[in-house]
């Protein structure tokens, strides 16, 4: 028999459940891990790990199933299997992701988050059928709005930088460009539509501040329009609040500009609020800039599969959950590719040594901060200090260095293409031992070989 950390989790967690005994809780368990990513009940287990046992006549497991099935819509059919551990058995029943969502127990709808089952609010549930259909909530007709609610100056202007930029081509009229957009269809305009190029204010706002504390508000305002014009404004508010340092240099002189954040990365937090905020709900996006840090909330958590976890790489798979306005912001160069906004974030602050770029799930949305302890004034002054830092780390390797290990140095540094017998009779020590210094050098990374040993030649690296 195998051990028990063998066949049972360690612990509870998003996708793993204990349950002493079959009931209602064992199926929402189930559901809620059909409408997430999937996992498994392990029924005979309490809430500690500690194995209970239960048992199983020679109709039981199929009862369950009988169960389970009658219980959800659609019906759940979980795989099962029946294990031994300490003596006791207890079975496991596991569900995947179901592929259409959401699935309910008796009409109500749950879903896993940490190691919870949550009921899920109507939003959620509109949100994962249409997920699951493969549509968004952009591509919807907008209620009661036709093509005559629409600015044709803000569309003209669309399709001057779309043929500007060059991804896309729209020489023809345009309910006809909107119609290849899928934008608009018939008469009838998509919500995407209404979002970018409404005549008068969507609905949906941006909320900003300038805050000393959390609870002192310095300045606020309330930013309302259509998507291209909301991006603009709250780029124009914050670059009007955030600190800039001025850099003189040169002769003749000149000044340079050095904002207390990567602008660029501004644009990428107020354009990932924007087009990936959940319209459906009634939360506005809200950006609050401190001393030193700025905040960006956007209602609606992450969307499809994506987690907090794959956002720290550079290789995630990106989900849109507003396909027609991510398409939009693409084809006018707003975003360079679907799923590159947190890697263009990192890259950006990487001039910015103590700045912190953090995010995070948090109930009704997703918050992104952007935080530092000293900030940037001078270009210069930074490469000076890392110049300084790496230089005393070279020193002191240096310092550490036996007679002979700088006798080769310096032979090295005279003759590059010195050989390790020639060190070894100059220096009148034997070959083994140069070997031995050598690699003690190029493990302290002072030296490098260039080349193969009969051709090649050193390089000091310092």
């Amino acid at each position: 028999m195998k051990r028990q950390n063998d066949l049972l989790p360690a612990r509870e967690s998003e996708f793993v459940e204990f349950k002493t005994s079959f009931n209602d809780e064992v199926i929402v368990s189930l559901v809620a891990f059909a409408n997430s990513k999937g996992g498994a009940v392990y029924v005979g287990v309490d809430n500690n790990s500690v194995v209970k046992g239960i048992i199983l006549g020679d109709e039981t497991i199929q009862q369950w199933l009988n169960e389970i099935k009658n219980k959800t819509q659609p019906g759940l059919i979980p795989e099962t299997k029946v294990m031994s551990l300490e003596g006791r058995r207890i079975v496991s029943l596991s569900i995947n992701e179901f592929p259409v969502k959401p699935i309910a127990f008796k009409g109500r709808y749950f879903r896993r988050i940490r190691n919870s089952n949550h009921l899920m609010t109507a939003i959620e549930i509109a949100g994962a059928s249409m997920q699951s259909l493969q549509l968004s909530w952009d591509s919807y007709p907008a209620n009661n709005k036709t093509i005559n609610d629409l600015d044709p100056s803000k569309i003209e202007k669309f399709f001057e930088k779309v043929n500007e930029k060059g991804r896309f081509s729209l020489q023809a009229s345009l309910a006809e460009n909107l119609e290849k957009l899928k934008l608009i269809n018939g008469s009838r305009i998509t919500n995407a539509a209404w979002l970018l190029f409404a005549k008068e204010t969507t609905g949906y706002n941006v909320h900003i501040g300038r805050f000393k504390t959390p609870s002192m508000i310095i300045d606020d305002k309330m930013l309302n329009g259509t998507l291209f014009e909301v991006v603009e404004d709250t780029m124009r508010y914050i670059i009007a609040q955030i600190k800039v340092a001025f850099e003189i240099k040169g002769m003749p002189t000149s000044r340079t500009e050095i904002f207390e954040y990567p602008v660029p990365a501004l644009r990428e937090m107020t354009l990932n609020s924007l087009i990936h905020r959940d319209y459906l709900s009634p939360v506005d996006v809200q950006i609050k800039i401190y001393d030193n840090r700025i905040t960006f909330f956007n209602p609606g958590g992450l969307f499809g599969n994506l987690t907090v976890e794959d956002l720290k790489r550079d290789n995630y798979q990106a989900y849109a959950r507003n396909k027609l306005l991510a398409e939009a912001f693409y084809l006018t160069g707003d975003i360079e590719k679907y799923g590159s906004g947190f890697i263009r974030i990192r890259k950006e602050i990487e001039s910015y040594p103590t700045m912190r770029f953090d995010f995070n799930e948090i109930p009704n949305g997703f918050l992104v901060e952007l935080n530092y302890k000293d900030q940037k004034i001078s270009s210069e002054r930074i490469n000076e200090r890392i110049n300084e830092r790496i230089n005393e780390r070279i020193n002191e390797r240096i310092n550490a260095l036996t007679k002979n290990e700088r006798s080769i140095l310096e032979a090295i540094e005279k003759n590059p293409r010195i050989t390790q017998a020639q060190l070894a009779e100059n220096l009148n020590l034997t070959e083994q031992y140069i070997r031995k210094l050598i690699k003690k050098l190029k493990n302290a990374a002072l030296i490098q070989r260039i080349g193969s040993n009969k051709t090649g030649f050193w390089e000091i690296t310092y």
